[in-house]
């Protein structure tokens, strides 16, 4: 047994230490209960943009749904919050706000925040409205029809239904062959329209696709047609005339007028022509010749690059007649050079028979003249040039060339059967001769130092 004596403390002093130890005890409070958790949620119904959303928030504690409590709630703009509302929870510990969605999806994101009170947490709420697309359309107008070498203005227009799209990105496509290709690209202004600047050098096709946004669905617009119209006059020809046989469509005209270049012979041309409308033997070599390339108006009213080989004394007169017929508006069929045509056995040169059946003007040509072979032709020396065959046929013993049907007719334009005719008259002020009149009508000569050179065989015949 412990003597409390003995320690020190008497009958009071053990009384006294009791006390304290139960008064100890007593003043431990229990620890305070901490606060209940509230829950804050959000929902809405998907929207169309312009379109106004509700959206719902529901504000509940531990023991239930909170009445009266307060929520801020914000709306996100340009990446900044601002607020929209302050507003009180029923007795569900709901309440709602609407909003106008806005065509950007980080535009349409709100959240509401509780403070929180004495027994309740604070909670907050994210929620993001979604989208559902407009239906969107897209048309293109415009021009339906333009002189070639000018410009057509197409306008796209996009729309959501009542709403323009603004900044929309549009592709104006053109067909090509097949297949669609992006010709232009441009965002749509304020009104939701786009125009482009377009200059096709034929007849084209065109349409406007655009890609879906958030807000609207893309689409195609229907087709529309560019009809390229002649800046010339096309020429009318006798219905009952017969055609030629068809050539590719010449390269469009280059520069201003007739644009007339004379060249030295390239490599890539001096490749082509030999062994076609030049072979060894021939009075004229490369150095005596020279490549024209000058602008003419063809049958449909359309401005072409043409090219002709002649020699270096008659190329001159040449360019200045068909500069004066480019002037004067008088139409080319076509104006390729002869070796485009291949070799021709019978005529030993480049094949005239298949040239004059295309209606095409070509100048020089180391061959025989049609119809008496061993005969060199004037075209051997480069100083003959022939136009528009096909209206204007070359009569010989043998036959008509290229055709019967045009050699009792003529045309003001293109088919001529006199001297007082435009193109004939044309050619004598620059010192080409008709030499051969209704014998060769297609005919013409480059008269040197004012005569025109005798060919070796020929005499008072008619030398094609």
């Amino acid at each position: 047994m412990v003597d409390m004596r003995a320690l020190g403390l008497g009958t009071l002093g053990l009384g006294t230490l009791l006390l304290a130890l139960v008064l100890a005890g007593l003043g431990t409070a229990p620890p305070a209960s901490a606060a209940a958790a509230s829950r804050l949620s959000a929902d809405s119904a998907p929207a169309r943009a312009q379109a106004s959303a509700t959206v719902r928030f529901a504000l509940a504690g531990e023991s239930g749904p909170l009445a009266g409590a307060v929520l801020s709630v914000e709306r996100r703009v340009g990446g900044q919050w601002r607020p929209i509302a302050d507003l009180s929870t029923d007795e569900d510990g709901a309440g709602s706000v609407q909003v106008t969605l806005r065509r950007r999806p980080a535009d349409n994101v709100v959240r509401a925040a509780y403070a929180g009170d004495d027994v309740n947490d604070p909670a907050q709420v994210t929620h993001q409205v979604r989208l559902v697309r407009r239906e969107g359309r897209v048309t293109l107008g415009g021009q339906k029809r333009f002189v070639d070498e000018t410009t057509a203005t197409l306008t796209a227009r996009w729309r959501g239904g009542p709403l323009s799209v603004q900044r929309g990105r549009v592709e104006l496509q053109r067909k090509d062959g097949r297949r669609w290709v992006t010709a232009r690209r441009g965002r749509t202004d304020a009104t939701g329209r786009v125009e482009f600047t377009v200059s096709p050098r034929s007849d084209t096709r065109w349409r406007a696709v655009v890609r879906r946004l958030a807000w609207v669905t893309g689409d195609r617009s229907p087709v529309h047609a560019l009809d390229n119209r002649p800046p010339g006059t096309p020429v009318r020809l006798p219905a009952a005339a017969p055609s030629p046989r068809r050539l590719p469509t010449q390269a469009h005209a280059v520069g201003t007028g007739a644009n007339p270049r004379i060249s030295a012979i390239p490599n890539r041309v001096w490749r082509q022509m030999t062994g076609r409308s030049w072979h060894t033997g021939c009075p004229v070599g490369r150095a005596g010749l020279r490549l024209l390339r000058i602008n003419y108006w063809d049958y449909q009213g359309y401005r072409r690059r043409g090219e002709l080989v002649a020699a270096s004394g008659a190329i001159g007169k040449m360019a200045g007649a068909l500069a004066a017929m480019y002037r004067r508006k008088l139409p080319i069929r076509s104006m390729y050079r002869v070796d485009r045509f291949g070799w021709s056995a019978r005529l030993h040169g480049a094949d005239d028979y298949r040239s004059m059946a295309t209606g095409n003007t070509s100048a020089f040509n180391c061959r025989d003249v049609v119809g008496r072979p061993g005969v060199r032709s004037p075209h051997s020396y480069g100083r003959a040039l022939d136009i528009n065959p096909w209206e204007n046929p070359y009569t010989s013993p043998q036959g008509v060339y290229p055709n019967r049907w045009w050699k009792s007719r003529s045309h003001p334009r293109v088919a001529w059967r006199s001297r007082d005719h435009a193109v004939v008259r044309i050619m004598a002020a620059h010192q080409m001769a008709w030499t051969y009149g209704a014998s060769d009508l297609h005919h013409f000569d480059a008269r040197i130092n004012g005569r025109i050179v005798e060919v070796p065989g020929c005499g008072d015949l008619v030398c094609h």
